[in-house]
């Protein structure tokens, strides 16, 4: 774990700007009253919501970047060594974290990602899709904070099993040495 006191911050760092830019984006997106009618055409102005869910989501794909990082460079280190079911029972467990890490990161992707698009300007006869105005449900850029959370609690999961798996083989091995000598 010492290896990894500058790492470990930098990802909790990236994941909490994500959900905080994502909470603060739920409350500046657009609103019911911003939107203007024109007979079958609608418009309205962007709100800051755009550019928080941008930022909200570059945070969250440099906190997985990382946090992947390490977890492969864990994962696929030189050092093979045999494996007790103790050491492989918690490779399962943070294989499992890993995946569901990345569901939820999928996930937040696609509702940060359609939720930001739609918070962008929404010219008449243009709207977001197919000439029609869509405004961003309540509680949409939340669901997302949430998913970020998860995200990044179940990659951390998943890097703490990890470096705990290979600290367990290495001092097991070196017990083992001081039996042999």
């Amino acid at each position: 774990m010492e290896k990894h006191q500058v790492i470990f911050p930098l990802l909790v760092f990236f994941g909490f700007i994500s959900f905080s830019l994502c909470i603060a984006a739920e409350f500046k997106k657009s609103k019911k009253k911003d939107l203007r009618l024109d007979g079958k055409y609608c418009y309205f102005l962007g709100s800051a919501a755009f550019g928080l869910g941008i930022a909200a989501l570059t945070c969250l794909f440099i906190a997985q970047f990382i946090g992947n990082l390490l977890i492969c460079r864990k994962l696929f280190s030189r050092d093979k060594t045999e494996n007790s079911s103790k050491v492989e029972n918690k490779s399962i467990i943070a294989g499992l974290f890993l995946a569901l890490s990345w569901i939820s990161f999928g996930i937040a992707v696609i509702l940060i990602g359609a939720s930001t698009s739609m918070s962008r300007n929404q010219h008449f006869g243009e709207g977001w899709l197919d000439g029609e105005c869509y405004i961003v449900k309540d509680g949409v850029y939340t669901g997302s904070a949430v998913l970020v959370l998860v995200t990044l609690s179940s990659t951390l999961g998943s890097a703490i099993m990890r470096i705990r798996k290979r600290n367990q083989v290495e001092q097991d091995r070196k017990v083992l040495q001081q039996v042999l000598q």
